[in-house]
């Protein structure tokens, strides 16, 4: 029998191992459908998931928008910003401090932040929110990156650059169950756009 501490700690090295596959694959939607397998199987089988307990029996995958290749960019991190604070409380870990370290600009979406974790170890994160919040979309927002725990489509941060699929948006833990507390999508990080892609509404 193991702890939640190790279950947790085996849940991020499955999904390091999947985001790894995924950018190994041959293409972008080959990738996806085994992000989405991949993704459904922690979901439902894996002791750290998010999906309460009770619940498990029953879930059958999340709902998944139909892949479209216009929404994968290959983009450059605006750097040339103001260093912002941003600070969300939490009921398990206090205050989560993140710095804005760049933009993304991305055509007919609109403009993201690229925050920086503060917390030992430090990450990139990348959460959206789009005009769909609450409507299909999960309405507190959705992650697009956050290599702390693995969700990496790859890029190369030494010349600047990242892979940003928002096919592969997903819900974060709270969208499962009030037990979790997340970081939400910040203004900056908010879309005047519709992506009916990714994960939807959990």
């Amino acid at each position: 029998m193991t702890s939640p501490a190790l279950d947790v700690a085996d849940w991020r090295r499955r999904v390091f191992a999947l985001y790894g596959e995924v950018r190994a694959a041959s293409d972008a939607v080959e990738g996806h459908a085994m992000w989405r397998a991949g993704r459904d199987e922690l979901l439902a089988t894996h002791p750290a998931s998010p999906v309460p307990v009770e619940e498990r029996d029953a879930f059958r995958g999340v709902e998944i928008g139909e892949y479209q290749p216009r929404l994968r960019f290959e983009v450059a991190v605006d750097t040339e910003v103001e260093s912002v604070r941003w600070e969300v409380p939490s009921a398990t870990d206090g205050v989560i401090p993140f710095t804005r370290v760049g933009v993304l600009h991305l055509p007919a979406v609109g403009d993201l932040d690229v925050w920086w974790l503060e917390s030992y170890g430090g990450g990139v994160f990348v959460p959206v929110k789009d005009t769909l919040a609450g409507k299909g979309t999960y309405g507190g927002g959705r992650y697009l990156l956050d290599t702390v725990k693995g969700a990496d489509l790859g890029g190369d941060f030494r010349e600047g650059w990242l892979v940003v699929d928002f096919n592969f948006a997903y819900n974060p833990s709270c969208a499962y169950s009030p037990l979790w507390t997340c970081p939400l999508a910040p203004a900056t990080n908010t879309v005047a756009a519709p992506l009916p892609v990714g994960e939807l509404t959990a």
